[in-house]
């Protein structure tokens, strides 16, 4: 019955770490870019994209397809950017195992 009480008290910690690491992540920010730097998109360690910016010399009424090829860029880019950043930051609570459906 010790190992038990034991054990829950660990799962509970645990817990409470990953909600702080949770908490960590959504104020940590990261980008992505595309076209050089005309279009950056920050997106937060919670995925949530966060701010576009796109420069003018990217809008270009003549070929819109090109800047939304851009954009998608950048999105994509800076959501593995948060992907690696959520897997790094939850690897130190898992001390490196791969658990499905943490984050």
């Amino acid at each position: 019955m010790n190992n038990m009480n034991q054990m829950m008290k660990q799962v509970k910690k645990m817990q409470e770490q990953m909600l702080k690491t949770q908490e960590e992540l959504a104020q940590k920010t990261v980008e992505g870019t595309a076209g050089g730097g005309v279009v950056t998109v920050s997106v937060n360690g919670q995925k949530k994209v966060t701010g576009i910016v796109i420069k003018p010399e990217a809008v270009d009424p003549d070929d819109v397809e090109m800047l939304q090829d851009l954009v998608l860029t950048a999105v994509n880019d800076a959501m593995s950017k948060a992907e690696e950043l959520a897997n790094k930051e939850m690897s130190r609570l898992t001390g490196g195992m791969n658990i499905p459906g943490l984050f």
